[in-house]
């Protein structure tokens, strides 16, 4: 059987242990969601989101693309963050970069790689946002890993500039903004311990919405 068809076995499978466990497993998933978490994560197949976190359906709103981007101007992460934040009323958003990010990668090195172009061109601003730090990095890998950081660290910056985030602040004093980095040598989860009140506060003259 190839992997196409196998999917279908998979899910029955999948299925028949839920039920065996949980009778009432799908019931309860079909009545509605309740999630604590939004999860901005990269597109790659090797960074889920649910596993890697340990938890089940329901437990976490998703939002994927190409080296997890929070672009001001994309209606789909915006929608993501506005329902997640106003609707399910999450506690915590999380954006979630990985080491060995091909997004990123592709980002440092000067090629042309058509409709790729544009999306990177957000990363490469990242680059130029801290060229001087990153010019003082002489190891390659290791420039490579801290710009991966640093580019969480500019979503997340992108994230409290959203204004369904600063209303949902003034409102409930919520949700914790996060920056996480996925260790794909390790599987370790690594908070990068960003002091999301601090930078707001830095840049509140600037972006904080008057009400």
């Amino acid at each position: 059987m190839d992997k196409f068809s196998k999917i279908f076995e998979n899910n029955r499978q999948w299925i028949e242990e839920k039920l065996s466990l949980d009778p009432q497993y799908f019931d309860r998933l079909a009545a509605g969601q309740a999630p604590e978490f939004l999860y901005i994560g990269c597109s790659d197949s090797r960074a889920t989101a649910e596993e890697l976190m340990g938890m089940q359906p329901g437990d976490v709103f998703v939002h994927r693309n190409v080296a997890n981007m929070v672009v001001p101007t994309d209606n789909s992460v915006n929608a993501v963050i506005q329902f997640a934040v106003e609707f399910l009323k999450v506690k915590h958003i999380i954006v979630c970069g990985h080491y060995g990010c091909g997004g990123v990668k592709a980002a440092m090195t000067p090629s042309d790689m058509g409709q790729l172009n544009n999306w990177l061109q957000m990363v490469r601003d990242v680059i130029r946002i801290h060229h001087d730090e990153l010019d003082e990095i002489k190891d390659e890998e290791e420039k490579y890993k801290r710009l991966v950081e640093l580019n969480v660290q500019e979503q997340c910056i992108n994230v409290i500039k959203s204004p369904h985030v600063q209303r949902a602040w003034n409102e409930r004093k919520l949700p914790t903004v996060h920056g996480w980095i996925f260790d794909l040598h390790t599987g370790k989860l690594i908070d990068l311990g960003i002091d999301m009140g601090e930078a707001f506060g830095q840049l509140k003259e600037i972006y904080e919405l008057k009400t």
